[in-house]
Parts: C-alpha cells; structure tokens; sequence
C-alpha cells in the first residue's frame, strides 16, 4: 500500500501515480483472473472432483461417441437395409438378408479366415520381433539415453502409412536393397521374387504395427525391479531361467496390449495388402472394400461383413485377454 502513495510509482516504462491507474495498466489476462464472474465461474467448475473430471471428461467423450462409436452404429444400420442410400420418400426396409449372404457362400470364407490367420501369424513375429529390442531398451540402455532410443524408433513413425508402404516395396523390389546385397554377396545370380507375396505383406504389416507391440512391451519392462533377476542370479538361477520364472510372467500385461493392439489393426488393413500382397493373400477387407466400389445396393452388403468382422476380432481378442488374465493369476 505504501507504494501506492508514493509520487511516482514506475511499472514497466511508465509512472504511474495511483493504484488504479496501476490495475488498468496490467495485461488482459491479469484483469480477467481478478474479475468477480469469472472468480465465481471457476469456483462453480471446481467445486467438487466429480465436476473437474466431468469437465476434463467431456470433450473426449464426446469425441468417442461422435468420431468413433457413431460411425459405427451408422454402419451397423446400413447393414440391416436393403438398399442404401435410400430414396427420397421411400420407406426404410431392414432385412438380415446381407448377413446371411456371407454364411450362405463360402466364397467368403477363405479371405475372411485368411485374414484371421494372417493376423495371428502377423502378431506373433510382431511380439517375437519387438520383445528383445523392448528389453534391450529398458533394461541395458541407461535411462538418460532411453528416451533418445525411443524417439530414434519413432521417428519412421512420423510418416503416412502409404509412403512406409513404398519404401518397403522399394526394399524388396528385385532392384532393391535386399537383392542388391545377396548379388553383392554372391549368393544369387537373379532377384528373388519377393514382392506380392504373402511374405512381403508381412514384412510390410510387422514393419507398421511394431510401434504398437514397442510402446506397452516397453512400459511393462521398465517397470520390473531389475532387483527381481539378481536375487534370482544370487540364488543361481540361469538366464532362461530368470527370463521364464520372473521377466515373461511380469510382463505379461504388456504383452496382451500389444497383441491386441497389432491384431485388431492387422484385422483392418486395407492399403499395404493391396500394394504389398497379390491374388494368393487376398484380404477381408478388399472383399468389403469391393462391395463399396459398385452402387448403393452393395453398401448395406459391405457393412454387413465389416460388421462381422469387427465382432469376430472383438471376441478373439476378448478370449485372448480373459486367458492372459488366467495366466497372470496362476503365475501370482
């Protein structure tokens, strides 16, 4: 107070004489937080922790039901349709005749099963792959460098799916890298038809899902005391010994998210199976996708099948997680 009443009271490059003048001199926000509604607006959304999640809650709630589960209901009901989109002042006709047609022709059995297979091979070299770098990185890189490792990993990342579709395409082109190298090495005289294959698919769909398998096999072993294995050292357990009594089963957690993870993206991979695989590794979801390719009367089939899809990868992955359940629980 007393350095209101001083003649000359300089705040930043002005003298000012009086406390008002002082007040008004602050910047917009300043008045704002001292303004009586708006004291009285955020004592209202902070009166209890209930509101403050409320609050903190709402966009991404809305943002599920609106960007996620909408489109999905949306779906649902084309599919019970006969024809979709339906003409002005013609009435709405559902029928369970699009799900019908799919277990009345085993034609799309194959591509349907392929897909599930596909995905389950898919997530196991993705789990095989990921889980020793994963390792290495929480348990031998310090912890001062773990976050550059991460970020070197992520970095591929950071571009579209499409375009890491075309550098492995590039990769394994008969004039790519790998066969460059084996002809360099001498260990063939003309490339290897790597490319539209079921192989090259894969190597595609592991090379895009690894970051999902990466991140929770990561968070799962950086959080094992590294005390756990060297008791187990002390008392003269081996390295596999230790890694199957004491690492594998504490991580189980981590392993289950990022099996899910990787199988339910494997399931709906679109664009790398078209440019990565050919007529033998034909994929559910360019069965769905040429459903939408014809007129209208062929949408409400096309949802029909994606629907039937997601409820299968729904309930594989729902056994799955209840057998990972059992398996932690027996092994605590």
């Amino acid at each position: 107070e007393e350095a209101f009443l001083m003649p000359e009271y300089k705040v930043g490059l002005e003298n000012i004489t009086t406390k008002d003048a002082y007040l008004n001199s602050r910047p917009i926000w300043g008045r704002i937080i001292n303004f009586y509604f708006y004291k009285i607006f955020l004592n209202f959304i902070t009166f209890s922790p209930r509101r403050q999640f409320l609050i903190l809650a709402a966009f991404p709630i809305v943002w599920l039901l609106t960007q996620h589960l909408g489109p999905m209901l949306q779906m649902l009901r084309v599919s019970l349709l006969e024809a979709y989109p339906v003409a002005e002042g013609t009435p709405h006709s559902f029928t369970i005749d699009n799900y019908i047609r799919f277990f009345g022709d085993y034609i799309f059995w194959m591509p349907f099963f392929r897909t599930l297979i596909f995905a389950t091979i898919f997530t196991i070299c993705t789990l095989v792959l990921t889980y020793p770098v994963a390792y290495y990185l929480a348990r031998h890189v310090s912890r001062k460098n773990q976050m550059l490792m991460l970020l070197i990993l992520l970095i591929p990342f950071w571009v579209g799916e499409i375009v890491r579709t075309y550098a492995i395409m590039i990769f394994l082109g008969n004039t790519g890298a790998v066969n460059l190298v084996l002809k360099w090495f001498g260990l063939i005289e003309r490339p290897i038809p790597f490319m539209y294959t079921g192989f090259s698919m894969g190597v595609g769909i592991v090379y895009l899902t690894a970051l999902y398998m990466l991140l929770p096999l990561y968070s799962a072993l950086e959080k094992l005391p590294k005390s756990y294995t060297e008791v187990a050292a002390d008392l003269g357990a081996g390295a596999w010994v230790r890694f199957r009594k004491i690492t594998l089963p504490l991580t189980l957690e981590g392993i289950s998210s990022g099996c899910i993870l990787v199988f339910l993206i494997s399931t709906g991979f679109y664009a790398t199976p078209v440019l990565l695989g050919g007529p033998s590794t034909t994929v559910f979801a360019e069965t769905i996708a040429g459903f939408f390719h014809y007129a209208g009367d062929e949408w409400p089939t096309g949802a029909a099948f994606a629907v039937i899809m997601f409820l299968t990868a729904l309930i594989i992955t729902f056994l799955f997680y209840r057998l990972m359940k059992v398996l932690r629980k027996g092994d605590t």
